[in-house]
């Protein structure tokens, strides 16, 4: 949807207007969930933000925000295993490469995290290039369904099939180590500030 002005200096949008060369000087940034939540209610094509989150991040340069991605427990159960994430949302302004480079860092931070694979959708009507361009592979096609239920009203949801893409290999998990509370914890402890020699109750 864009292209270089006749000088090669600045980007054009579809609309003509062009962009100054400060709105390549493309940098990540982290945003809050309010923060990335009122992006995506403003400009999301088609979606709400999901209430799920785990953490998020946005694309900034010096004339602002330019695009937002949310990342959470996938919303599938049956891919809710302890190893996946979901960026369940991730909308841009359209400037070129910041959603490409939106799926690159969410996947770079979940890594590092020890997750070891993320999914994403888009619409059958979508190409995927910017997830494509981050490594992210189609993986198969999910059928349409109706999420809208008289307990939770959901019709902002579009009812057409979809696309699940994923990144990252399930059979490189380690045994995952689990921690279980003990039945019988002490009623109390006490634990001595060094700072200011108070011993202060800790439940």
């Amino acid at each position: 949807a864009y292209r270089l002005d006749a000088r090669g200096v600045g980007w054009v949008g579809a609309a003509g207007a062009v962009m100054s060369d400060d709105r390549r000087q493309l940098r990540l940034q982290p945003v809050t969930y309010e923060e990335a939540a009122a992006y995506v209610r403003d400009k999301h094509r088609h979606h709400i933000p999901q209430p799920i989150w785990k953490f998020g991040v946005g694309v900034v340069s010096d004339v602002g925000l330019h695009g937002v991605a949310m990342v959470g427990r996938p919303v599938s159960r049956a891919l809710d295993d302890g190893w996946t994430l979901e960026v369940s949302r991730c909308c841009t302004d359209s400037t070129p490469h910041v959603a490409s480079k939106l799926y690159a860092a969410v996947w770079r931070a979940a890594r590092s995290l020890g997750y070891t694979r993320m999914v994403t959708y888009t619409l059958d009507t979508e190409l995927g290039a910017s997830l494509r361009a981050a490594g992210w592979e189609r993986q198969t096609r999910v059928a349409a369904r109706q999420w809208d239920t008289p307990s939770r009203r959901r019709d902002y949801k579009p009812i057409r099939d979809r696309w699940r893409w994923s990144i990252g290999d399930l059979s490189e998990q380690p045994t995952r180590i689990r921690y279980v509370e003990s039945e019988s914890p002490p009623l109390s402890q006490s634990l001595q500030l060094p700072w200011d020699g108070l011993v202060r109750p800790v439940p």
